[in-house]
């Protein structure tokens, strides 16, 4: 993975950026991660979360649209190693985690609100590959993001 710093791609590139609102937390093993877009909606189920991780990633990034519910935990541990594994280069969950300490020792970026020890059922709900929105920006299925330690940015092109 190329190295970069979401403030310096901020600087170069200010009118192909958009920057998410500071709401999520670093979870996973890797801090910088970047990638396309992949995206699902997920209330409480995360059936179809676990379906795209067990796809090859080739280095995108899974966003994850839980509605920001901390009802229960859309990622653990078991799927963060599958996402690592399968070639993700992270998950963005707008909700919550769990196994946080695990979590934190496997190879992939992850970022969610917060972690909650309950899991989620899986109905098998399908929703992906649409844009969601959260975090004050929309997450189109296709485009890049880039994370660091800083935050979250994206655009419609890569800007590596």
């Amino acid at each position: 993975m190329a190295s970069f710093k979401t403030a310096d791609l901020c600087d170069s590139f200010p009118s192909l950026v958009q920057i998410a609102q500071p709401l999520l937390q670093d979870y996973g093993g890797l801090h910088s991660f970047c990638g396309k877009i992949v995206t699902v909606q997920a209330f409480d189920d995360n059936a179809l979360v676990r379906e795209e991780l067990e796809g090859d990633g080739k280095g995108r990034v899974l966003v994850v649209d839980g509605g920001a519910s901390t009802a229960c935990a859309l990622v653990g541990d078991q799927l963060a190693q599958m996402g690592c594994d399968n070639g993700w280069s992270g998950i963005v969950v707008n909700g919550c985690i769990r196994d946080s300490a695990d979590i934190s020792r496997i190879s992939i970026g992850v970022k969610a609100i917060n972690t909650v020890p309950n899991k989620s059922s899986r109905k098998g709900m399908k929703n992906g590959d649409i844009p969601v929105y959260f975090a004050g920006i929309t997450f189109h299925p296709g485009h890049y993001l880039y994370a660091d330690v800083d935050g979250i940015i994206l655009a419609d092109q890569d800007l590596l």
